[in-house]
Formats: structure tokens, sequence, C-alpha cells
């Protein structure tokens, strides 16, 4: 079984400094359809205008990923964790007991265009913690695992029954993750256009599987692919 989540249904706003779309309920966007999928909480597509952000602000209990498409995004938290991420990069905060940070557009002449993606922990409680690692998503072909629970392969650890494998697609490739019984999978199409288990998709579109054996990426004009394998 698989449902759709057009790209044009999500909720969002545009603040001047900030242009953001939320798949699912977020800050005053509020859909009692759309509250997440499994433990993926929250997936917001962001453009930041240079040198503009997210000043420092708090979270707790939440794993936190971010994910650049375009431009440099700029991080600071209370855990000492910083650096500056670009496209290829995965950055991941677990805010655990309480951590504080803040998320600017690292150029001050372009802007950043990145996903934020909050995934529910699977324990409360754990020491504040940040992560960053670079990917050649280019040369690799096929899904990338870039996040899990135990860093395999060379992933960012999370605390949190899920993986995240990351793709970008030619037309005409394909790449495919088997799902274990009684596993779950969301795909977000970050950029491009690809087909999901037969299903047409664009930039923006996401798709919830349940039941499915597998998932079955096919390129058809340039994707960039992020699927989640969820408890």
């Amino acid at each position: 079984m698989m449902n759709l989540r057009k790209a044009g249904e999500r909720g969002g706003a545009d603040h001047g400094w900030l242009n953001t779309r939320h798949t699912f309920s977020f800050a005053e966007y509020y859909d009692p359809e759309h509250m997440g999928f499994r433990a993926l909480r929250v997936i917001n597509e962001d453009r930041v205008t240079p040198g503009m952000g997210f000043g420092t602000h708090g979270h707790r209990d939440m794993e936190i990923i971010s994910y650049v498409l375009e431009g440099a995004l700029a991080h600071r938290d209370s855990t000492g964790g910083g650096g500056v991420i670009t496209p290829g990069e995965v950055q991941r905060m677990s805010a655990g007991t309480g951590v504080r940070h803040s998320e600017m557009n690292g150029s001050k002449t372009e802007g950043v265009h990145f996903l934020q993606i909050w995934i529910e922990p699977d324990r409360e409680g754990v020491t504040p913690s940040y992560e960053q690692k670079k990917f050649e998503l280019a040369q690799k072909k096929g899904l990338l695992l870039v996040a899990s629970p135990d860093g395999a392969s060379g992933s960012v650890k999370i605390n949190a029954d899920a993986r995240l494998h990351a793709a970008r697609l030619g037309d005409g490739e394909v790449a495919s993750v088997a799902l274990a019984e009684g596993r779950h999978a969301y795909v977000h199409v970050a950029r491009g256009e690809v087909k999901v288990n037969g299903q047409a998709l664009g930039a923006g579109d996401g798709a919830a599987l349940s039941n499915e054996p597998k998932v079955a990426l096919e390129g058809v004009k340039g994707a960039e692919v992020l699927v989640f394998d969820l408890a």
C-alpha cells in the first residue's frame, strides 16, 4: 500500500527571509491527517535568504537531521558542535536532555536550500550530541545509507529505529531497498522526477509505504531521493 503526499498539498509559509514547506504538521501549520509517519515527525523544505537563518533556540528528545541541497548552512550548538554544511553532507543533532542551537545561511550572497528532518528517538534523556559527515552521492550508484541506529557503513548514528538512504538517479537509473516484514518506508523526492514502485513523483512529493516488500526507484529526470526505513 502506498499513500502519496503531493508537493502542492504541503503546508508552509513565506516569511520573506524564509520560504518553507511542511510535509507534516509544524509550527502554525496543523493538519490532523498529517502529523508524521511512524517515527518520522518532520520534513521541512527550507529556503533561506543570504545572511539570515534560525537564531539560537532549544530542542529536547528529538533526532534532527539537516540535508543541504544548495548553498551552505552554518550550525552552532550548546554541545560545542558546529560547522558549515554543504551539498552531499549530512548533519545529525541528538537533542536528548536539551540543546540550544542556531542554523544560519552560511553565505552573505547566496541562498541556502535544505531539508530539516525530525525523527522521534526510541528513548528519551540521552546526552545531547552532534555529528556531521560528507557522502559522495554523485560517485555512488544506488542508495547510500546516510543515517542509522548503529552508524553502519559510515552513516551518522541516530537514537531511533530508522534508517535513512539517499540516492541521485539519472534518467533510467534504478535502485531499491528491501523492507523487512513489519517495516514501513517513507520516500521524499528532494528534486527531479522519479518512479517509486511504478508511481511517478516529482520534486517535493512524498510517499508512505506499508506492507510492501521493497522500495523500487527509477530515475526519470535528475532525481535526488531520500528513503526512510521505519519500524
